[in-house]
C-alpha cells in the first residue's frame, strides 16, 4: 500500500472514477444542469477544491486533472490565495473559478458589515474571472458559521447561481471529503452537507475510497479535495502530516468544551 495523500494516489482516485464510468462535473456544471433538466446527472462526480493555503498546490492539481480530461471546481479565499496571475493558469486548463467567501468570520457575526465584506470581495475577483459559485470557508477555530450569512440575505441577490454546501442540502448525492486528512468525516467540525448521503460509507483512507468506487454501485459523488494536504514532496507531506495531526487535536478539544 502506498502513501496516502501524494499526488499519485490522487491520480490513482480520478483515474478510479473514470475507469468506473464516473463523468466529472464542476459545480458550476451540476447546478445548471439540475436547473434546465438538458442532460442526466446519474454517474457524475462533482469534485470541489477549496484552497485555503499553498496554492500552487492547487495549480498542480489542476494540471493533474487536466491530462486526465478533468473540468473541477476551485474555491479561492481572498486576498489569501487568490493570486490572479496563478488564478489565470487553473482557469485557462478550464476549471471553474469560485469564491471561498469568510465574510461573516472576519465581521464576527455581523451580518450588515459581513454582506459589505462579501459584496467587496466578490466584485473584486469580478473583475478578473467570472464567478458564478460560492463556497464557504470553515474556518474551525471561529464559533461563526459563514452559511448563517444567508439567514440575512440571499446570495441569488448576487447573481450568483448558487452555493457550494446550501444548494446541494437534499440532493441524492454521496458527499465525501479530505477534511481532517481521511474520508469519514470524524474531525470535521464544518465540513458535512445535511440532508445527503455525507459519509455513510466506512472509508477512511484514499485506497479505501478506491476500492469503494470499483467495487459498488455507481452513484452520485461529492468529492471536496484540498490541494494543500496533497504532495510528492517528501518534506513538506510531513509537515502536512504534523500540521493535520495537530489541527485535528485542537479541533476535538474544540468539540469537548463547544
Amino acid at each position: 500500500m502506498s502513501r496516502d495523500f501524494t499526488l499519485d494516489k490522487y491520480r490513482e482516485l480520478c483515474t478510479a472514477l473514470i475507469e468506473c464510468g464516473y463523468s466529472p462535473l464542476t459545480v458550476c456544471d451540476y447546478l445548471e444542469r439540475r436547473h434546465t433538466r438538458d442532460s442526466p446527472l446519474n454517474n457524475i462526480a462533482i469534485i470541489r477544491h477549496d484552497i485555503d493555503r499553498k496554492i500552487r498546490n492547487a495549480l498542480c492539481i489542476a494540471e493533474l486533472e487536466h491530462t486526465l480530461d478533468i473540468q473541477s471546481s476551485f474555491y479561492f479565499r481572498y486576498p489569501d490565495t487568490f493570486k490572479p496571475e496563478i488564478v489565470q493558469k487553473i482557469r485557462d486548463l478550464g476549471h471553474e473559478i469560485g469564491y471561498h467567501y469568510e465574510a461573516f468570520v472576519k465581521a464576527k457575526g455581523d451580518p450588515v458589515k459581513a454582506i459589505h465584506i462579501f459584496e467587496m470581495e466578490l466584485c473584486s475577483m469580478r473583475e478578473i474571472f467570472d464567478i458564478k459559485t460560492i463556497c464557504m470557508h470553515g474556518n474551525p477555530m471561529s464559533r461563526y458559521d459563514n452559511r448563517d450569512l444567508w439567514q440575512h440575505y440571499d446570495f441569488k441577490d448576487f447573481k450568483i447561481l448558487g452555493e457550494a454546501y446550501l444548494s446541494f442540502q437534499g440532493a441524492d448525492i454521496q458527499y465525501l471529503t479530505d477534511t481532517g486528512r481521511n474520508w469519514n468525516g470524524m474531525n470535521s467540525l464544518r465540513d458535512n452537507m445535511p440532508g445527503t448521503r455525507s459519509n455513510s460509507q466506512p472509508v477512511q483512507t484514499t485506497d479505501n475510497l478506491i476500492d469503494w468506487i470499483k467495487n459498488h454501485k455507481k452513484t452520485s459523488l461529492y468529492l471536496t479535495v484540498h490541494p494543500e494536504r496533497w504532495t510528492n514532496h517528501n518534506g513538506e507531506w510531513v509537515i502536512n502530516y504534523t500540521l493535520d495531526h495537530m489541527v485535528n487535536c485542537g479541533k476535538k478539544i474544540l468539540m469537548m468544551v463547544r
